[in-house]
C-alpha cells in the first residue's frame, strides 16, 4: 500500500530520495467507518493523514449534551482526494478541531515521530508546515505546477531585452542624426547635453522639418525630449510593459540608479517575450475615433485577464496592468464625450478598488467629477448622465450606492468637494465612513488634475493630526468577523464573503493607517511598501498581508471567471463569493493562513487606535 502513495504533489516533492524513502518505510495505512472521529479535538493525533479513499471533514467542537457527549455543528471543509489534514495539529500536540469520515475512509498515516524527523532534514519541507504565509506561497511558486510560469513572468530587464541606444553629441544637426538613424536602423536617438540625455524619435524629426520647418543644419539637441521615461535594469520586464501603457509610449531608457545609462527598451522586445495582446488592445484604444470604436476595444480585457492569469502572471502585475488600460478606456471616453472646451476645468476621478488599481473583472463604476470653483456648464449633468450610461454599455454595471457622475452628489466643485470630504470625517455613522472610505481612494484619470489635488490637500489638512476621526475610521476595519474557515465558525457553511472576511479588513486598515501619515498612494500594496518605509508597519506583518490580499484577489477571481463563463448573461451576480468546496488542498491550506492574518492585523489596529478601549 506506501507505494500508492504519490510523492509528486506538494509537500511530499520537496523531499529527497532518501527523505521519501523514510517515508514510505514508515507509513501506515487506516480503516474508518462513516461516521468514525479519527481526530479528536483536544487530544494529540498520530500522525499526519493523507487520503487514499473516502472523505473527511473538519468541524468545531460543536455543542456538548447531557450525557457528555460533544456534538460537532459545523464543518468547515472536506478533505479528499490526496488531501492532508492533522499535520498542524501533530506538529503542536493537540487538536482544535473534531475530525470525523463522511464516508468510508481510507487513510496513509505518517506518525508524528517521522514527520518531525523529516521537518528535521529537510527546511523546505518544515517552512511548508511552520512558516508564514509568504515563505509558504513562495515555495508553491518555486516548486508547484507554477514553476515554469513563475520564470515567464519575473522575466528582468536585463534578461537580454536592452538595446544598445544610438547617441550623438551636442552639435550634432538634425540632418545627421537622421541619417545616423537610417544607416543604424535604429527607431530614436539619444542626444547628450552636458550631462543629460533626451531623446528624438523619428516622428519628432518629421515635425521639426515639415511642421516647424526647422533647417537641417539645426542641432537636434535642441529638439530633444529631456524628462525621460526611465526604468532600472533590475525592474520586471512586465513593469515595462505596464509603464509603455501608462504612459502610451514605445521605448523606455534603462538607467542604473537612476544615473548610469545602460540602453533602451523597445515595445517590441517586449512583446515579443509576452504573448498577451494588452499592447494591441491599448493601441486600438488610443486610436478609437468613435465611441463605437472604443466599446470595440475595451471588450478584450475579459480575455486578456484570462490569458494572464492562464500565464502565471503574479496578480499584483495583472491588476496594475489592467488599471493602467481601464484608465486609458476612460480618458479615452472622457475625451470623446466632453466638450473640448470644457476639459481643461474639469476632473474625472475613479475611486474605490478601481481608484486604488485593484479592480480586475469589470465591477459596478465608482466615479466622480471635480469641477473649477464657479464653472457655468448648463449642460453638465446631461453629460455626465450619458458618460454613466455609455459605461455600462462597455461592460462596466451600475454602482449599487449609486455612486456614479450621473448622481450630482458625486460632482462637486473644488471647494465642494473638499468641504464634503470633511463633513463626513467629523460624522462617525456608516454611510458617512463607508462614502469617505470610497472617495479617500480616489485617483484622477482625465481633465485637469489640480482640480483633484487642490481638494485632497485642503481635506487632508483638515484631519491632520485628529486622533478622535482615525479611531473611529479604523474601526470600520473591525466591522466584519473574520471567517476563520477553519479556524471559527462559518454563517453560511460552505461559501464565505471574502470581501468582508479577508479583503476589506486589509484595504481599509491599510487606507486609515495611510491616511493618518499623509501618503498619497492609492494602491495598498504600495501604501503597505512606504508605511514599512516609514517605520509605521512592522515588515513581517506588512509582507503577510500584501501576501494575503493576493490571495485573497486571485481566489476571488478564478471563481469570478469560472461563473461569468458558465453564466447565460456573462455577469457574475456574487463577485466576492468563495464557494470552499471548488478549493483545492493548498488553496484551503493558504487561505486558512490568510485569514489567520487577517485575524492578527485586527488585533494590531484595535491597540494601535484604542478601538473599544
Amino acid at each position: 500500500m506506501p507505494d500508492s502513495f504519490k510523492m509528486d504533489n506538494l509537500p511530499f516533492s520537496l523531499l529527497d530520495e532518501r527523505e521519501q524513502a523514510l517515508l514510505r518505510s514508515h507509513l501506515d495505512i487506516t480503516y474508518f467507518q462513516k461516521g468514525e472521529t479519527i481526530i479528536e479535538a483536544g487530544t494529540a493525533p498520530e500522525g499526519l493523514y493523507v487520503i487514499l479513499k473516502g472523505r473527511v471533514g473538519e468541524s468545531d467542537l460543536g455543542e456538548t449534551l447531557a450525557t457528555g457527549e460533544v456534538v460537532s455543528s459545523n464543518v468547515f471543509v472536506h478533505y479528499q482526494d490526496e488531501d492532508y489534514f492533522g499535520g498542524w495539529s501533530a506538529l503542536n500536540g493537540k487538536a482544535i478541531h473534531n475530525f470525523i469520515a463522511v464516508d468510508e475512509t481510507i487513510c496513509h498515516l505518517l506518525p508524528t515521530k517521522t514527520l518531525l524527523e523529516l521537518i528535521s532534514s529537510n527546511h523546505l519541507f518544515a517552512d511548508y508546515f511552520q512558516q508564514n504565509l509568504t515563505a509558504k506561497r513562495e515555495i508553491v511558486a518555486q516548486h508547484g505546477q507554477s514553476q515554469d510560469m513563475a520564470e515567464f513572468m519575473l522575466a528582468r530587464i536585463d534578461d537580454g531585452t536592452i538595446r544598445e541606444p544610438l547617441i550623438v553629441l551636442e552639435g550634432t544637426s538634425i540632418f545627421e542624426a537622421t541619417r545616423l538613424m537610417r544607416e543604424m536602423k535604429a527607431d530614436c536617438v539619444l542626444a547628450k547635453k552636458g550631462n543629460r540625455y533626451g531623446m528624438v524619435t523619428g516622428t519628432d524629426l518629421l515635425d521639426a522639418v515639415v511642421i516647424n520647418q526647422l533647417p537641417l543644419d539645426s542641432d537636434v539637441s535642441d529638439i530633444a525630449s529631456y524628462r525621460l521615461i526611465t526604468i532600472d535594469p533590475q525592474d520586471y520586464l512586465f513593469n515595462a510593459l505596464i509603464m509603455m501603457t501608462q504612459q502610451q509610449i514605445e521605448r523606455v531608457v534603462v538607467m542604473k540608479d537612476a544615473q548610469v545609462l545602460v540602453g533602451i527598451v523597445e515595445l517590441t522586445d517586449v512583446l515579443s517575450h509576452f504573448s498577451s495582446h494588452s499592447h494591441v488592445i491599448g493601441l486600438r484604444v488610443e486610436r478609437a475615433q468613435t465611441i463605437a470604436d472604443l466599446r470595440d476595444a475595451s471588450r478584450g480585457l475579459t480575455e486578456l485577464i484570462k490569458a494572464l492569469i492562464s500565464t502565471g502572471v503574479k496578480i499584483r502585475f495583472t491588476m496594475e496592468l489592467l488599471a493602467a488600460m481601464n484608465g486609458r478606456i476612460l480618458s479615452k471616453l472622457f475625451d470623446l464625450t466632453i466638450p473640448q472646451d470644457m476639459r481643461p476645468h474639469v476632473c474625472l476621478i475613479v475611486m474605490g478598488s478601481e481608484g486604488r488599481g485593484e479592480q480586475i473583472m469589470k465591477t459596478d463604476q465608482d466615479n466622480g467629477l471635480i469641477f473649477r470653483d464657479g464653472l457655468e456648464w448648463p449642460k453638465m449633468h446631461e453629460v455626465m448622465k450619458q458618460f454613466s450610461e455609455t459605461l455600462m454599455t462597455f461592460g462596466f454595471p451600475p454602482c449599487p450606492g449609486n455612486i456614479m457622475v450621473s448622481n450630482p452628489e458625486w460632482v462637486n466643485s473644488t471647494e465642494a468637494w473638499a468641504n464634503k470630504l470633511s463633513r463626513w470625517s467629523q460624522k462617525f455613522d456608516g454611510e458617512s465612513v463607508m462614502k469617505l472610505a470610497i472617495a479617500v481612494d480616489g485617483k484622477p484619470v482625465a481633465g485637469n488634475v489640480a482640480l483633484f489635488k487642490v481638494a485632497r490637500n485642503a481635506f487632508l489638512r483638515s484631519i491632520r493630526n485628529n486622533e478622535i476621526f482615525f479611531s473611529h475610521f479604523a474601526k470600520a476595519s473591525l466591522d466584519f468577523n473574520t471567517p476563520l474557515t477553519f479556524f471559527g465558525k462559518l454563517k453560511d457553511k460552505g461559501s464565505l464573503d471574502i470581501k468582508k472576511g479577508g479583503v476589506f479588513p486589509i484595504v481599509h486598515g491599510i487606507r486609515t493607517m495611510a491616511l493618518e501619515h499623509k501618503i498619497l498612494e492609492t494602491n495598498t500594496f504600495k501604501r503597505i511598501e512606504l508605511l514599512i518605509e516609514k517605520g509605521e508597519l512592522p515588515k513581517a506583518l506588512g509582507a503577510n498581508l500584501s501576501e494575503a490580499l493576493s490571495l485573497f484577489v486571485q481566489l476571488r477571481l478564478k471563481q469570478q471567471i469560472d461563473r461569468v463563463e458558465a453564466s447565460e448573461s456573462g455577469v457574475d451576480d456574487t463577485p466576492n463569493a468563495i464557494d470552499l468546496q471548488k478549493l483545492n488542498k493548498l488553496e484551503r491550506e493558504l487561505l486558512r493562513d490568510a485569514l489567520s492574518i487577517v485575524k492578527d492585523f485586527k488585533k494590531f489596529l484595535t491597540n494601535r487606535y484604542h478601538i473599544g478601549t
